[in-house]
């Protein structure tokens, strides 16, 4: 009953929405837009709250920079929107994705960075396509020997090419230095109004514009993907790859295409990274990224790219957010010891009652509601 409660108010939340005229719609967008550019700007977010009692209920993160909060979290929406390509559209199960932003922030580390063994030093932005080129060949390196598996045995596959890189980058005799790291990798190039860098160490807002633009731009391109003659080819082969395949679907070709178009995400996303935090060694590329990214994509709604950023958002905002609800509730506790438990309670709970994410694709969400149907015992008619 509650189920279905909840799917006639989002069908007649969608409805009313695309009932309203177009230029509703873009300047709700663009309202949107404008609040997360200004959102990182403290004389814009201290007032984003209201008060419970004595206390504050305050939106942003109380014991963390929020400007750098914010960035971390855009970085986990870009990479949950890579990864809903390969997972979500083409319905590949991929444990391992971590490791192509890992290939595109080594990559900009040994291209840029005075203390790589290349010896290049060049500009950051001239190693970024660079980064985003290597990370689409390490995919079609991956996939192409790989992708005739499927299920279980292909997310072993990634999980092994993920954990590969990081132990090799973890080598002290290696080329990506070990534990050691590469360090002063440069910042991307700007400066500002008084001639100063505008990207430097101590502002993370410059950063998070910087990845937010690029977040709209992948938002666009994966939308046109996802309704090209492209997209319609991973939805056939995530909703049945034989059927697929019998009606002439080159599905290897297209299953390539999506692990190739979410490893450039990851590379892109790796390449930004390497330039704000200017130094890299394996310890920022752990299992546990990756598998919380797929969680991300799940959470927020497998096949749909407004549950990814919904999904990503939650996933590394809601433990930061954490560390401050000893605050909020008046109780003297370490809450950041605690965010990691309750983010998982938070999963189990939507997966039990809303397996289909918190935005499913309508298709899934669909298959869900047939399912749950076909679980139901059905009442028997006794023999007359």
């Amino acid at each position: 009953m509650t189920a279905t409660v909840n799917k006639g108010r989002t069908s007649a939340l969608k409805g009313r929405w695309a009932a309203m005229p177009k230029q509703v719609r873009w300047t709700a967008i663009a309202a949107l837009v404008v609040l997360l550019y200004i959102l990182p700007n403290k004389w814009f977010y201290e007032y984003l709250g209201f008060p419970i009692g004595s206390e504050y209920f305050a939106f942003y993160t109380t014991k963390s920079d929020f400007a750098a909060v914010l960035f971390d979290t855009a970085i986990f929406v870009l990479l949950a929107v890579g990864l809903n390509v390969v997972v979500g559209f083409t319905g590949l199960l991929d444990l391992g994705y971590f490791g192509f932003y890992a290939v595109g922030a080594y990559t900009v580390a040994l291209l840029t960075s005075p203390e790589s063994r290349f010896g290049t030093n060049w500009p950051w932005l001239a190693a970024v396509p660079v980064a985003i080129a290597v990370a689409m060949i390490s995919g079609v390196i991956l996939g192409g020997p790989t992708l005739r598996l499927r299920g279980d045995y292909l997310a072993i596959v990634t999980l092994g090419f993920a954990e590969m890189i990081r132990l090799y980058a973890a080598r002290q005799d290696g080329l990506l230095g070990g534990q050691r790291g590469i360090p002063q990798v440069p910042h991307p190039p700007g400066t500002g109004s008084d001639g100063k860098p505008l990207f430097g160490v101590v502002d993370s807002k410059p950063y998070y514009w910087l990845i937010l633009t690029l977040i709209i731009v992948i938002i666009f391109a994966m939308r046109n993907l996802a309704n090209s003659r492209v997209g319609r080819a991973w939805v056939a082969i995530r909703e049945d790859e034989d059927a697929a395949e019998i009606m002439g679907v080159p599905t290897f070709k297209y299953k390539l295409w999506a692990f190739a178009i979410g490893a450039a995400v990851g590379g892109l996303t790796g390449a930004i990274f390497a330039g704000k935090q200017t130094f890299i060694n394996s310890d920022s590329f752990q299992l546990e990224s990756s598998i919380l990214v797929l969680a991300a994509v799940i959470l927020g709604g497998a096949g749909n790219i407004k549950g990814a950023i919904v999904g990503g958002a939650i996933t590394w905002y809601l433990p930061e957010w954490l560390r401050g609800a000893g605050d909020l509730i008046g109780v003297e506790f370490n809450a950041a010891e605690y965010r990691i438990l309750i983010f998982g309670l938070v999963v189990i709970v939507m997966m039990i009652f809303r397996p289909q994410g918190i935005v499913p694709n309508r298709r899934r969400a669909a298959e869900f509601a047939d399912r749950r149907k076909e679980a139901v015992p059905q009442e028997t008619v006794p023999n007359e």
